[in-house]
């Protein structure tokens, strides 16, 4: 019998129209580097530096698709203003040779947004927003198919305007319960049309936005998808479900799947494991009323879950013996044993996250022998840095 070579993670890899120059991505960590809604130099160089530190491909996280799929003011949306100034960006990583993507995605009702049309965001369904309770949008209403249209047609204008910006590849955010993720999980979509109860159903809105996509940068473009692996809650999106969407994706062409996890507004940190920095958390928060709601309920909204390498991959094989598509291993890599595993166990490319932040050039050491082992110690204190002019490892001591 012939079987596949054991890849090399410092190897190129494909992934659809593109070559990459190894098999190591950024994943999309939100940098907290867009005031105003505007890329700024910092931005730039946060990702020039990780090019240079040697990874394949480096992820440009959480741009919108419009003006109201951001969940706060401050995120960056796709528009033509836009597009020369992440031009800068994406020269910058081309320069340090490597490729640069960059992840679309739409919140949803999941919004602290007070400036959303109408006044009211957008879910598969009518709902409940916590998260936007003290903003003044508590309450979310349930899209029409006009909605969908017109959603569908800002993810491919996006995707457009990404490849005129320089982009090698755009990521799909199907995960983690923002819009597309909500569609998927039966815990936030409760419809009685079309669009809700069979997983195909909940599928039907998500491909549609996948499928334009596709037709409009696919052969410019990679395409990926960030789907999740389990919403990681009793009655959200399983590991079944999460099957049936790999295969639907597979079949309508996407290049590559990101695996990944988590449901933002119910368990934000099941996607990342370790720290749980909510002092941190209360520290940088702006509002008032927000400070007062995570003080006194932040311990039981936002659960801890301990941390082990490579956490996903137990979920993750049952993928790869379902698809034959690309597939992007997340959660938990912090050595280079860690890649070799991933390797090993058949999957394409590992995304890196907290790794790359502690350690911008941890590629290029594993690579020369000059470390096996990330220095990150899982605090997730970098997540309360978006929050503080910027995501950084707060090993590096006071900014």
């Amino acid at each position: 019998m012939i079987t596949e070579p054991l890849r090399d993670v410092f190897a190129p890899g494909k992934l659809g129209p593109l070559t990459l120059r190894n098999r190591t991505i950024k994943t999309a960590t939100y940098e907290g580097m867009s005031p105003g809604g505007v890329p700024s130099p910092e931005l730039v160089e946060h990702h020039r530096a990780l090019a240079a530190g040697g990874v394949g491909m480096t992820t440009v996280a959480y741009c919108a698709v419009s003006p109201d799929g951001r969940t706060f003011e401050e995120q960056m949306v796709m528009n033509d203003a836009n597009v020369a100034r992440l031009r800068l960006l994406t020269e910058a990583v081309h320069r340090e040779g490597a490729a640069v993507s960059l992840q679309l995605g739409h919140c949803g009702f999941f919004t602290k947004n007070a400036a959303v049309s109408g006044g009211r965001p957008l879910g598969p369904s009518r709902t409940f927003n916590a998260y936007g309770f003290t903003s003044g949008v508590p309450f979310a209403a349930a899209m029409t198919e006009a909605d969908m249209e017109r959603t569908t047609d800002e993810f491919a204008l996006a995707a457009r305007r990404a490849a005129e910006a320089g982009f090698d590849a755009v990521e799909l955010h199907l995960g983690h319960g923002y819009l597309l993720s909500q569609f998927l999980s039966p815990a936030s979509n409760r419809r009685r049309d079309a669009y809700g109860g069979s997983i195909d159903n909940r599928l039907r809105f998500p491909r549609r936005v996948v499928e334009r996509v596709l037709a409009s940068v696919g052969s410019r473009l990679a395409v990926l998808a960030k789907i999740n692996l389990s919403d990681g809650f009793k009655g959200g999106l399983d590991i079944d479900d999460a099957t049936v969407v790999a295969r639907r994706l597979e079949a309508d062409g996407v290049h590559a799947l990101v695996l990944s996890g988590g449901f933002t507004s119910r368990t934000p940190l099941f996607l990342l494991r370790g720290g749980r920095p909510l002092a941190a958390m209360i520290a940088v928060e702006k509002s008032k009323a927000q400070r007062f709601a995570l003080r006194w309920f932040g311990q039981r909204v936002v659960r801890a879950y301990p941390f082990e390498e490579l956490f996903f991959l137990p979920l993750a094989r049952e993928l790869r013996r379902a698809v034959g598509v690309p597939l992007v291993l997340l959660g938990g890599a912090a050595s280079l044993d860690n890649l070799k595993v991933a390797m090993r166990e058949g999957f394409d490319f590992v995304a890196l996250g907290r790794a790359l932040l502690a350690d911008p050039s941890l590629v290029h050491d594993f690579a020369s022998g000059k470390k096996t082992r990330t220095r990150c110690n899982r605090c997730n204190e970098c997540i309360a840095q978006m929050d503080a002019g910027g995501v950084r490892c707060v090993l590096d001591g006071a900014r």
